[in-house]
C-alpha cells in the first residue's frame, strides 16, 4: 500500500497526510459476550478501522498460566475470608470462570489465544475526530467494552491497524475459543446506521424484527438504486402476509399501489382501505386490448400495435412465424383504420375496435398466413376464451389501491389476464413527464411465474422492471417457483434487476438454485430451509438481514389469509 505523504506524531493523535488518526485499544471486556459482539465497532457509520491480532497460546503454556491465575484468585478469596471480610463478587465470578476454563482446556474443548483488539479512528480535522471518538466510545460502552487511548503510542497503534499483520502496540488479553469465535463473522447483523450528520428521510417502512439482534428492520425501497423487489418463497411461507403488510405501510405514505392477485387474497385489504377490485372473469367484466391509452404520445398507435404483437404471442403460446407476424401487422393497421383511427391524435378518442374485428380483418386477407393466424385466434376472438374480450372495456380503475383479481379466470386465461392487467397498470404509469412531481407507484405481481413461464410475458415484465425507476415506480415480483424462475435468463434478469430481495422458506428442491443465484452461505441456506412461517432474509447488496415480519393486531386481521398464517 502507498505510504502517506507525511506523518506527524503527537501524544494524542497522528496526522496522516491531510487527515488525523487516533488509536484505542480494547482493555476492558464484559464477563460474557454474545454473538457478533464486535458489531457496534464494525458497523459504526464512519471511517473506523478495527484490527484483531490473534496468536494461539501453546497448550503446555496455557495450563500453567491458568493454574497461576486460579492460585491468585483463590488466595485473594481466602485472605478476605481469614480477615472476616465479605467476599468480592467480581473475584468469586473470576475464580469460577477460571476453574471452568481450566477444565475445558484440560479436556481439549477450548484453546487460549493472545488477542489484541485495536480501533483506529480517522477524521478530516480535530473537531471531527473528537466527535467520532465520543460516538465510538459510546458504541463500545453499549456492549461493555472499555476503550483506552494509546497515549504517546498512536504511531504504533496506527501501524497495528494497517493490513500488514504486525502489532507493535502489544496491548494483549487472553481470550478463549468461544469468546473469540463469537466476534466472527466480521459482518453486521443490522443495517448500518446513517453516517454522522446525515439525516435519513422518514420514508422507510417496517419490514419486521431482526431475529439475531432483536433490532427493528426498517427498509426504504425508494432510496435504493432501483425501486424493484422480488420475494421468493415456497407455498405457505408467509410471503403474501409480508407483502400485504408492506403494501399497507406504503399506502400510509401516499404511495399508489396496484396488485395482480391470482387468488383474491388482497380483496379484504382493498375493501378496508377503500380501494378498487377488478374481478376479471366475472360475467360482464371485459377488457378491450385494442383500447388506446390517453397519454397523448405521438407514437401511441405504434406502441399499441407492438403491445398487440406481444399479447397475441402470449395467447398463441409462442411468437407467430414471420409470415403471420407480417400479416398481423397489416391487420392491426387496417382494423384501426376501419374504425376511423389513424395517425391523427384527434381520431384516438373514437371507440376502439375489438379483438374479433382484428380476427375478421385477418380472415378477409388473401394471404394464407393471415387466414391461418385468424384460425388460431378464433378461440380468443369468438370461441370459449372470448368472454374477456367480446366487448368494450367495462371499467377504468382509479384510486390509491387497485387490485386485479384473477380468481374467476380459468387457468388457460390467467397468463393473458395478468398481461392485460399489467398493460392497464403500465399505461397509467408510463405517461409523459409534465414537470410536476410524479406520485410514487408500487406494482405488485403475485405468483409472477404465471407470466414468467411464457417468453413474451417474461420480456414484458423485464421491460417494466428496467423502466420503472425513471417513472417513480417500483415492481414487486412474488413467486413460489424459485427454481423455475431462476433457470431462465429472463427470470434471472428480473430477479437481478431488483435492489430489494426477500427470501423466505425454500424447498429442498430449489435451495441449490437459490443459493447459487444469491451467493448464500451454508448457514443462510440452512436458515431458509428451516425458517418458520413469516421469517426470511433481506438481501440488499452486501447486507444480509434475517427478520420476522410483524404487524399490529389491526394489521394482522387485514393481512391474514387463512388459518395458520404468519403471526
Amino acid at each position: 500500500m502507498p505510504s502517506p505523504a507525511a506523518l506527524s506524531v503527537t501524544p494524542w493523535h497522528v496526522q496522516v497526510g491531510d487527515g488525523y488518526a487516533a488509536t484505542y485499544a480494547v482493555c476492558g471486556y464484559p464477563a460474557e459476550v454474545g454473538p457478533a459482539w464486535l458489531d457496534p465497532l464494525l458497523s459504526y457509520p464512519g471511517r473506523v478501522d478495527v484490527a484483531v491480532h490473534i496468536d494461539p497460546v501453546a497448550p503446555q503454556m496455557a495450563a500453567p498460566m491458568l493454574k497461576r491465575q486460579r492460585a491468585r484468585l483463590e488466595s485473594s478469596r481466602r485472605l478476605d475470608s481469614d480477615q472476616g471480610k465479605l467476599g468480592d463478587p467480581m473475584v468469586d465470578a473470576a475464580a469460577a470462570d477460571a476453574a471452568d476454563l481450566a477444565e475445558r482446556v484440560a479436556r481439549g474443548a477450548a484453546k487460549l489465544f493472545d488477542t489484541g483488539i485495536y480501533v483506529t479512528l480517522h477524521a478530516r480535522d480535530l473537531d471531527e475526530l473528537r466527535t467520532l471518538t465520543a460516538g465510538v466510545k459510546s458504541a463500545a460502552a453499549s456492549v461493555l467494552l472499555d476503550l483506552q487511548p494509546a497515549t504517546f503510542r498512536h504511531q504504533q497503534g496506527w501501524i497495528s491497524t494497517l493490513p500488514i499483520g504486525v502489532d507493535p502496540l502489544r496491548m494483549r488479553r487472553i481470550l478463549d475459543t468461544t469468546a473469540l469465535a463469537a466476534a466472527f463473522p466480521l459482518a453486521s447483523a443490522d443495517l448500518a446506521a446513517p453516517a454522522p450528520g446525515v439525516i435519513a428521510p422518514p420514508e422507510g417502512v417496517l419490514y419486521g424484527v431482526n431475529t439475531t439482534s432483536n433490532g427493528v428492520l426498517i427498509w426504504n425501497r425508494w432510496a435504493q438504486d432501483n425501486h424493484n423487489s422480488v420475494v421468493l418463497a415456497r407455498s405457505g411461507a408467509g410471503k403474501s402476509y409480508f407483502v400485504k403488510l408492506e403494501v399497507l405501510r406504503n399506502l400510509y405514505q401516499g404511495t399508489a399501489v396496484s396488485v395482480i392477485d391470482p387468488e383474491d387474497e388482497y380483496a379484504p385489504l382493498a375493501e378496508h382501505v377503500g380501494g378498487t377490485v377488478v374481478q376479471l372473469g366475472v360475467p360482464g367484466v371485459r377488457v378491450n386490448p385494442l383500447d388506446l391509452p390517453t397519454d397523448n404520445r405521438a407514437d401511441t398507435l405504434t406502441r399499441r400495435g407492438l403491445y398487440l404483437h406481444t399479447l397475441i404471442a402470449v395467447m398463441l403460446g409462442a411468437p407467430p412465424p414471420p409470415t403471420e407476424r407480417a400479416a398481423l401487422d397489416r391487420a392491426i393497421t387496417a382494423t384501426y383504420a376501419a374504425a376511423g383511427i389513424n395517425g391523427d391524435p384527434a381520431t384516438w378518442t373514437l371507440p376502439a375496435p375489438l379483438l374479433r374485428d382484428l380476427a375478421e380483418t385477418l380472415a378477409a386477407d388473401d394471404d394464407p398466413a393471415a387466414e391461418q393466424l385468424a384460425a388460431r385466434l378464433a378461440p380468443w376472438a369468438s370461441g370459449n376464451f372470448s368472454s374477456l374480450f367480446d366487448g368494450p372495456t367495462t371499467t377504468t380503475p382509479r384510486g390509491h389501491l387497485v387490485v386485479w383479481s384473477l380468481r374467476h379466470l380459468p387457468d388457460e386465461l390467467r397468463t393473458v389476464g395478468t398481461l392485460l392487467a399489467l398493460d392497464s397498470i403500465w399505461s397509467g404509469i408510463d405517461t409523459p413527464n409534465t414537470g410536476a412531481r410524479r406520485r410514487r407507484q408500487l406494482v405488485v405481481v403475485d405468483e409472477a411465474w404465471l407470466l414468467m413461464r411464457d417468453g413474451e410475458g417474461a420480456r414484458f415484465l423485464f421491460r417494466m422492471a428496467k423502466a420503472a425507476r425513471k417513472r417513480s415506480a417500483g415492481l414487486c415480483v412474488i413467486t413460489q417457483d424459485a427454481a423455475d424462475v431462476l433457470s431462465t435468463d429472463l427470470g434471472l434478469a428480473v430477479v437481478s434487476n431488483a435492489a430489494t430481495q426477500v427470501l423466505m422458506r425454500q424447498s429442498t428442491q430449489s435451495i441449490d438454485a437459490v443459493s447459487e443465484a444469491f451467493s448464500l452461505t451454508a448457514g443462510e441456506s440452512r436458515l431458509l430451509l428451516s425458517a418458520p412461517r413469516g421469517e426470511g432474509l433481506l438481501v440488499a447488496g452486501r447486507s444480509r438481514i434475517p427478520f420476522r415480519s410483524v404487524g399490529s393486531a389491526a394489521e394482522h386481521r387485514i393481512a391474514v389469509t387463512g388459518i395458520g398464517e404468519a403471526e
